[in-house]
């Protein structure tokens, strides 16, 4: 077997195992990263690119003022108790040192995006805008022949606009007043965005130290001597190697919402429609338990509602859609099986999916499964549909009917059930007040509705005809539960000692933020910081 010896490891090229490997080089260690697919930047690369750090510096070039007190009370009042609440104070104090530290080493530019609000921002110490921030595009020629092995999103890989650019276009709200002639100038000179352009930069600035992912190479096994991790075994497109890391492997492999073992042992909800990239099958999770690796936050995802387009497919799996808009804009409802309502449809897409995991305890059966998020031509009309831009009839696949009551028998829905829900809804959706689930109420509700829509932004009736139907899947952007950390990143083990010379950090380990999900790209904030923080501490050893 061939031998690799090198100061630290990293498993996964995500957020963190870049973060990791770029500080590692510019601490001066020697460095190895070992990524499972043929593409680098894990489930970031297909995310919104969107980085959470509260108190950053760069609110108050937007005009918005944070502080530390509020920051730390709204991430508790969002993890139901279940944080950590060391982690959570080293990340509001710790995530602006982070950013500052990749904008002089890996040249990103960021700034804040004003308008993006907290997940919760009525919350106290919410905000509506300021605590995400964002980098610019990213032109992939910096990457030469690297940059055909840059990860792209399949859902807007092809539209390069920053966030900050989709909210003040009203991508969302006015699909077709995009400024496409400069988007599609963009795309054809090679320009990326979001999660892709966050992975370029730190891909690139590995590149200029000399380090190079080695690609198709999944580690397997940790290599261990008296309990330390010393190294990892991973097979190459060439054959098997170990590599000897005489300071530490860190673990970055991602979440495990992939394997269906897995997801079964330890969910307490429904997880059948993950939403990255299917290399994310818990690989590092295995490694960490095999070593007695202390557990933490195993039942919780970052979920989100995913929808299907039959046939589409994305690095050898089916893509499923994770659905951001439809269920926000007027003219759209969500119903279950008896055709009634059963969460503001708005809601931030993490909090959205709870109700969906509810059980009958007199059935034992989830009566919210299976659920339909239903539009009629209003919508149509207006706004985008599953890929179907305004105007356009949608494809076969979406079910389609001239009635309510015909919609109900074609989707096995309670027609009598979805009348009156449609009923109530509509007279909700007149007065502008949903009294049931205060739909378009929170500042988060109206980010994603329609501001030209009165009296409510996100609130339409339905009631013009046809009427379509697609059915909503339980998903996920990925699990965040895993070994417990310490606040270097260094795992620890079932008896709460450090486990010497292994590290974790991002969708691979516990999350800090519990059962919530406080803001637009906390995952990847914890993930930047704690595969940086990992990444100083194993450097530092001598």
């Amino acid at each position: 077997m061939n031998e690799i010896e090198v100061d630290i490891a990293v498993i996964g090229t995500g957020a963190a195992g870049l973060s990791a490997a770029l500080t590692a080089a510019v601490e001066g260690a020697s460095v190895c990263v070992l990524e499972k697919a043929s593409l680098v930047g894990g489930t970031t690369a297909v995310s919104g690119g969107l980085t959470w750090i509260p108190n950053n510096e760069h609110m108050s070039e937007v005009g918005i003022d944070d502080s530390y007190e509020e920051a730390y009370r709204y991430i508790q009042r969002n993890t139901l108790g279940r944080g950590d609440d060391a982690l959570i104070d080293l990340y509001v104090k710790e995530g602006r040192n982070v950013i500052a530290y990749l904008q002089e080493h890996a040249s990103i530019d960021y700034g804040a995006v004003p308008h993006y609000p907290d997940y919760h921002p009525e919350f106290e110490g919410g905000r509506t805008g300021g605590r995400p921030v964002e980098g610019p595009i990213f032109d992939t020629h910096q990457l030469g022949a690297w940059a055909p092995k840059l990860r792209r999103s399949p859902i807007f890989g092809r539209s390069p606009m920053r966030v900050r650019e989709a909210t003040e276009w009203g991508a969302f709200s006015n699909p077709l007043g995009l400024p496409y002639k400069e988007i599609g100038r963009r795309a054809k000179a090679g320009y990326v965005c979001r999660g892709s352009a966050l992975i370029g930069h730190l891909l690139k600035a590995c590149l200029d130290r000399g380090v190079e992912p080695m690609l198709e190479t999944p580690a397997e096994e940790l290599i261990t001597e008296g309990g330390r991790v010393v190294g990892v075994t991973a097979t190459t497109t060439e054959g098997p190697v170990r590599v000897l890391a005489g300071k530490g492997v860190i673990l970055a492999s991602g979440g495990f919402e992939w394997s269906q073992r897995l997801v079964q042992q330890f969910m307490h909800g429904v997880l059948t429609h993950p939403n990255s990239p299917p290399q994310c099958e818990g690989d590092g999770l295995t490694m960490a338990m095999s070593v007695g690796a202390q557990l933490g936050n195993m039942g919780e995802a970052w979920w989100a509602p995913s929808v299907i387009v039959p046939g589409e497919r994305y690095d050898g799996a089916p893509l499923y859609r994770a659905e951001f808009a439809i269920r926000t804009l007027p003219h759209s409802i969500i119903v279950n099986r008896a055709g009634r309502r059963f969460v503001n449809e708005a809601l931030n897409y993490n909090d959205l999916m709870k109700p969906f995991h509810d059980i009958d305890p007199n059935t034992m059966t989830r009566p919210n499964l299976p659920a339909w998020l239903i539009v009629d031509q209003q919508f149509l009309d207006r706004y985008l549909f599953v890929g179907t831009v305004p105007g356009r009839e949608p494809p076969e696949f979406v079910t389609k009917a001239e009635s309510l009551q015909a919609l109900a028998h074609a989707i096995d829905v309670d027609a009598d059930g979805l009348a009156a829900t449609m009923s109530r809804f509509n007279e909700f959706a007149r007065t502008g007040q949903d009294t049931d689930f205060s739909r378009g109420q929170s500042a988060y509700d109206k980010f994603y509705g329609d501001p030209k829509h009165a009296p409510n932004p996100c609130l339409g009736t339905l009631e013009r005809a046809p009427f379509y139907a697609v059915e909503v899947h339980p998903g996920a952007l990925g699990t965040k539960g895993g070994p417990v950390t310490d606040l270097d990143g260094r795992v620890l083990h079932v008896n709460g000692a450090p486990i010497d010379g292994l590290y974790a950090a991002g969708n691979v380990a516990a999350s800090l933020a519990g059962a919530g999900y406080p803001g637009p790209g906390i995952t990847i904030g914890a993930a930047l910081l704690w595969g940086h923080l990992a990444a100083k501490h194993a450097a530092s050893k001598e």
